[in-house]
């Protein structure tokens, strides 16, 4: 009892902070980026290996540039999320801008389905607002849920907003199936570390070992649904453009893990193109491989 009103305490001083203008919200974020960084180094050891080993070829000075350069954007990121709980659908859009979702809509207008994958890259919150704002068809983002039940149903509510119709990640097949004959979009982030269960599939990202999510893959393959990537460009601090990039359009004739390696190597390219931008603070490789695993070097990549 006192933890969920300690958990309803939180969300009412974050819905009074987000009235405030970004202008003002990003000075707050300044200080917070002093607190995460210098004054107490929040998961500074996992931010700092985490880079070394994606980038063993730079030298040290400019792994620290691009860590600073993380914590600075981590800080901007936490501000514009608390943000959600009240930014405008026009401010949001000035913000937010989408090319080539022409392709989409030609699948929207026979009442097809599509399957979106990105990653945890640039203010993907944002971004899971505005996709849906600009397109015509229902969205239905793929969630993990929080284990804090109160936060849980604030965020829900807060990522559906405008529109958007949040699915539980257990229940996404179901979904899927529902709505067959209905112009919609399923949108995964597939740049976490499995579950212990789920390490089914191994490849090379970012030169270390790492296990990656089989689910968009599945789902496209078993329902033959078009799959498109959403890449995110960081213009400046708060203003970000995607790119809609069609990965597959016919799932049923891939290879197997064809779909997994096309969007790890989008997201691949994407953090190598500009590294501060993403998750870094994130364990993402904490499961190692075992011989008894199978591991698979990418094929794809020698094939290059």
């Amino acid at each position: 009892m006192i933890k969920k009103g300690f958990s309803h305490l939180g969300i009412f001083f974050l819905s009074i902070l987000s009235l405030l203008p970004l202008s003002v919200l990003y000075i707050v974020a300044d200080v917070v980026y002093v607190l995460l960084y210098p004054l107490f180094g929040y998961r500074k050891k996992v931010v700092r290996e985490n880079l070394v080993k994606s980038f063993p070829e730079k030298p040290l000075p400019e792994i620290l540039a691009i860590e600073k350069q993380y914590y600075k954007y981590l800080s901007n990121l936490i501000l514009e999320v608390i943000k959600m709980t009240s930014i405008s659908k026009v401010e949001l859009q000035k913000r937010y801008k989408f090319n080539g979702l022409e392709k989409l809509e030609e699948y929207f207008k026979e009442n097809k389905g599509v399957l979106i994958c990105s990653a945890h890259y640039g203010n993907w919150e944002w971004g899971t607002l505005a996709f849906g704002l600009a397109i015509s068809a229902n969205h239905y983002p793929i969630y993990k849920p929080l284990t804090n039940s109160t936060f849980d149903k604030w965020f829900i509510k807060v990522r559906s907003r405008f529109g958007n119709k949040m699915v539980p990640m257990r229940q996404t097949l179901r979904a899927v199936g529902e709505t067959k004959n209905e112009a919609s979009v399923f949108s995964f982030g597939n740049d976490q570390s499995p579950t212990v269960n789920d390490l089914h599939y191994w490849t090379t990202f970012l030169n270390q070992p790492a296990s990656i999510q089989l689910g968009i893959e599945k789902i496209a393959k078993k329902t033959n649904r078009p799959v498109f990537y959403l890449k995110v460009k960081v213009l400046k601090r708060g203003y970000y453009e995607v790119d809609c990039i069609p990965l597959c359009l016919e799932p049923v004739k891939t290879a197997e893990f064809e779909i997994t390696e096309l969007h790890t190597r989008i997201l691949e390219d994407n953090i190598k193109e500009s590294p501060a931008f993403w998750l870094w603070s994130h364990r993402r490789w904490k499961h190692k491989p075992k011989q008894e695993l199978n591991y698979v070097e990418n094929q794809y990549l020698k094939q290059a």
